[in-house]
């Protein structure tokens, strides 16, 4: 992997504490991704099932892991299969891990061949009481799509009928959502490599620039971090391609005294940033782009001191509401009249504003975790308004990724420049 080793006790850790929540005599199998095609003898790269990679840290394909903590025989209590690696692989794909680097990257004793798996399956299966099987449970996912861990659990209902089948994802949604010392270090890794992207991004912005010329330097810096690349498909959205808010075609060119919406993070050893940032082409804000941007601006200052413990997401976006309205109507996009008389199920901020205040970070970019679930310590959430104004070629948006502590919260992106004289300086050099 291009990233630094991780300490195993990271995930050492992480199956101790799902064992705890897990019910007596209970099995758990997990499949990783698969390795999808392309066209003719094509594939995409290989990106690790982030509920493997927290419970072992192994970032290979054909991977399974099997946890049985009540098993009468310890040395089965934890297992992993891994891919066989042979000279072929070698001559073809280069090395795969060994038993001995899988059981250091891990930290678990027991480890096979992945031909093993139907071998040992029916070794254990047989004295478990639960099963406990994976799929895609967040509500934004694409179910449509067949993943292994579907067509293993078609396979194993056929197969053992009798088993009694539990629910996984809730217990790693439980788990994810509370980040341990370790994974806040990668996180600040992933962002660090994220700052210097921005940096050099900003020293090439200048007009008639291309919006992918701008992606390009990104990924270069991003590349030459051991980062494996762009978190998420980046938005380099200029003049009114800002206010599309998935613009990912990234094929214009910047014209002077426009802004250009960059919306962005590099990943690091799977862990991802999220930063939105508005950029003058030209190097300045025009006196109308200036009001706009401090009114966002001002409302993610705002909505920032609110992302604290035990406040809820659906507090949150209710004071946001009111916050973004006095802006709408500073910024003559809305009347207190108009305010005052809206539909409390269409309120008119969304029409400049028609996206969420915030979401979970993690191990994926809008991360596991209960929406209606009290914020608590050790939590990651972006904080991301924005206002929208196609009629005058204005978008802008700006997001920070913030840790709740027990003292408040901490901007994990403090520093990167925001404020507006802090942008004009950063594009004057």
């Amino acid at each position: 992997m291009r990233y630094e080793k991780i300490d195993s006790q990271l995930f050492i850790s992480n199956r101790q504490r799902l064992k705890d929540l897990l019910k007596p005599n209970s099995m758990v199998i997990l499949q990783s991704n698969d390795v999808l095609p392309t066209n003719a003898d094509g594939t995409f790269g290989f990106r690790q099932n982030n509920d493997i990679f927290y419970l072992t840290g192994i970032d290979q394909e054909e991977t399974l892991l099997i946890l049985f903590p009540d098993f009468p025989d310890e040395k089965f209590r934890e297992v992993l299969l891994i891919r066989e690696t042979s000279e072929y692989l070698k001559i073809w794909e280069g090395e795969k891990l060994s038993k001995r680097q899988a059981n250091e990257v891990s930290g678990i004793e027991k480890v096979l061949w992945t031909s093993n798996f139907e071998t040992l399956l029916r070794k254990l299966i047989f004295l478990a009481e639960h099963v406990y099987l994976n799929l895609n449970e967040h509500d934004g996912g694409n179910w449509e799509f067949e993943t292994r861990e579907r067509r293993f659990i078609k396979e194993f209902k056929e197969k053992f009928p009798l088993h009694r089948i539990e629910r996984f994802a809730p217990l790693m949604h439980q788990l994810r959502v509370i980040k341990q010392p370790i994974e806040i270090e990668l996180i600040k890794k992933a962002i660090q490599i994220t700052h210097k992207g921005f940096v050099r991004m900003a020293k090439y912005l200048k007009p008639k620039i291309a919006e992918f010329e701008l992606e390009a330097e990104l990924t270069h810096e991003f590349l030459m971090n051991r980062s494996r690349g762009h978190a998420f498909q980046p938005i380099i959205a200029s003049g009114e391609n800002a206010c599309v808010l998935h613009y990912v075609s990234n094929n214009q060119i910047c014209e002077d005294n426009e802004l250009v919406l960059m919306d962005f993070g590099a990943e690091y050893a799977n862990y991802n940033a999220d930063i939105t940032r508005c950029l003058p082409v030209n190097g300045k804000f025009t006196s109308r782009q200036k009001e706009v941007y401090q009114a966002v601006l001002n409302v993610m200052k705002a909505a920032k001191s609110m992302i604290i413990a035990g406040n809820t997401m659906e507090n949150l976006r209710n004071k946001v509401a009111k916050v973004m309205e006095r802006e709408l109507i500073g910024l003559g996009l809305l009347t207190e009249n108009e305010v005052a008389n809206q539909y409390e199920d269409a309120p008119l901020y969304k029409k400049y504003f028609p996206h969420g205040i915030s979401h979970h970070l993690g191990l994926d970019v809008h991360d596991v975790g209960n929406r209606y679930e009290p914020f608590k310590v050790g939590m990651i959430f972006t904080c991301e308004p924005g206002i929208y104004i196609p009629e005058e070629k204005i978008g802008i948006r700006l997001e920070n990724d913030i840790l709740i502590t027990e003292n408040g919260n901490i901007d994990l992106m403090e520093g990167i420049p925001l404020e507006i004289d802090e942008i004009e300086a950063l594009m004057s050099n």
